[in-house]
């Protein structure tokens, strides 16, 4: 398997010298606080630079849906040979990326904003099924003991996060229970707290984002709470977690797959007459828990 990757790696490459650099945009929705980005970002430098390719990463940290629209715009008029983006907010961006398609632009969609991805003319999108991947760890967490959840989303307008929470709930046959804790950790933390202080009988915690997990955690310890806590995606702090006890798993959505895989299909898409996948890649979900996350560790925050 190494090899016929080592082989297709290298022909990926020469294929980009014969064809010439080519120039891709990527934008996403972070305002530079989420480990998970960057792992994304490098996966995106590494594919371009396997197939020759240059590669603007983009994001406004206001976290604000009308400037990313914006960027979008922007890119577009830059007139790159595609575009990567994610879509928390498909109404907030969908003109623009209609836009760019309009103009002739590939875009490959990732992250976020899966069931709008095709209707909006992007070539095929690039991530988990967010209600699948929140299904699970519903499912888990009953089958571990919870009977009463609570979910944490940083990001209220970020429409893959609410799929996450609602799949969560929908697993335990429970109505949804859900509240907003922004990506400051340190409100993160005192709103978690105070939720569990004012209802006792909470038992679980899911929190869909590695930053909002630490700092969830902290926030049980703190109260002193007895709770099953599990997260989404990687980084040092959760694998720490999860080998303390302190986390019973994570769904990992492999987000380095979310940055690599869009580079090479565009490639592949721009240089040999509409080479395509037939489908959409589904970059997870999975599993990290106890029984795994010492293989994975070393990559946390890095390629996972």
């Amino acid at each position: 398997m190494k090899k016929i990757l080592a082989i297709t790696v290298a022909a990926t490459m020469l294929a980009g010298a014969a064809f010439g650099q080519e120039r891709y945009v990527m934008i996403t929705h972070t305002q530079g606080t989420d480990p998970f980005w960057p792992v994304v970002e490098k996966g995106g430098r590494d594919a371009a630079r396997h197939v020759g390719a240059t590669l603007e990463y983009n994001f406004d940290v206001s976290g604000d849906m009308a400037a990313m629209a914006a960027l979008i715009e922007a890119a577009a008029a830059s007139d790159p040979d595609g575009i990567i983006v994610s879509l928390p907010d498909p109404a907030a961006l969908g003109p623009a990326i209609r836009s760019a398609v309009a103009d002739g632009i590939p875009v490959v969609t990732i992250n976020s904003g899966l069931e709008s991805s095709a209707e909006l003319g992007a070539l095929m999108h690039v991530g988990q099924p967010e209600y699948d991947a929140g299904m699970a760890a519903g499912g888990r967490a009953k089958a571990e003991g919870v009977t009463k959840g609570l979910c944490l989303n940083q990001e209220a307008f970020n429409t893959a996060l609410v799929d996450r929470c609602t799949g969560y709930f929908d697993a335990m046959g429970a109505r949804l229970n859900q509240i907003d804790v922004s990506n400051d950790v340190s409100q993160i933390q005192t709103r978690t707290a105070a939720a569990l202080q004012a209802d006792e009988s909470i038992d679980g915690v899911l929190a869909v984002g590695p930053h909002v997990c630490e700092a969830a955690n902290k926030a049980i310890r703190e109260v002193g709470a007895d709770v099953h806590l599990a997260c989404f995606d990687l980084s040092p702090g959760v694998m720490d977690m999860i080998a303390a006890g302190d986390a019973a798993f994570t769904i990992d959505q492999q987000q380095r797959l979310q940055g690599y895989m869009p580079v090479i299909v565009l490639h592949l898409y721009n240089n040999h007459a509409g080479l395509l996948p037939g489908a959409n890649i589904p970059s997870g979900p999975g599993f990290v828990d106890r029984s795994n996350a010492a293989a994975v560790k070393a990559l946390a925050g890095i390629d996972r």
